[in-house]
């Protein structure tokens, strides 16, 4: 199983992860946000980035305002610096982004555990999904994402799931993995509490 708050995994992945561990080593960004429990999230990760595709780095935040400083500190000097602050359902979130050597970079932060936020979740579910599928289910994600859809929309429709795509993978990771992968392996009809899944894997 992958450990993905080290990334020195991705120093042993493609071209693109070996050029990304190189950038990130170079900024030593992960060490600058260690006080937020700095996860790196999103497409790169798992080998399915497009073009345009950025480096969403997600953390734990409890002091917007102190974040933002820091932010500006380290990396306000970067091309296209923003930073943004604001409240979504009662719950404080930042945004900070730059951009690095062609890659657009995301900080994100929230009060919230990094590994109990849900660019984790959907991205550890979404790994389970293709460690289980082959090689032609990858690339039909990669297409859809080429093609403008955003990632969890693109793994909801290639598994036939219904309703809001985020929540319904959210579903599949609360899944036993026996389930998850009778899931992926059957073209049976799975239904849990709150999504149904059409799966035909």
């Amino acid at each position: 199983m992958t450990d993905w708050r080290n990334v020195d995994y991705l120093r042993h992945g493609t071209a693109v992860q070996r050029e990304v561990f190189n950038l990130l080593t170079e900024l030593d960004i992960m060490s600058l946000l260690t006080d937020y429990n700095p996860l790196l999230v999103g497409t790169v990760p798992l080998g399915i980035q497009v073009k345009g595709s950025d480096l969403d780095i997600i953390c734990e935040v409890h002091d917007p305002v102190e974040f933002q400083a820091r932010g500006s500190r380290y990396f306000g000097a970067m091309d296209g610096f923003v930073s943004v602050s604001r409240v979504v359902q009662g719950i404080p979130r930042t945004k900070i982004n730059f951009m690095v050597k062609g890659w657009p970079i995301e900080l994100f932060g929230q009060p919230r555990r990094t590994e109990l936020q849900n660019g984790y979740l959907h991205m550890v579910i979404e790994a389970e999904i293709l460690a289980l599928m082959d090689e032609d289910f990858r690339q039909r994600i990669i297409t859809m994402k080429s093609n403008g859809q955003k990632t969890e929309p693109a793994f909801a429709q290639a598994l036939g799931l219904e309703g809001d795509p985020y929540e319904a993978l959210l579903e599949l990771e609360k899944l036993p993995r026996s389930a998850l992968y009778a899931l992926c392996r059957s073209g049976h009809t799975y239904i849990t509490a709150n999504v149904t899944v059409n799966s035909d894997c």
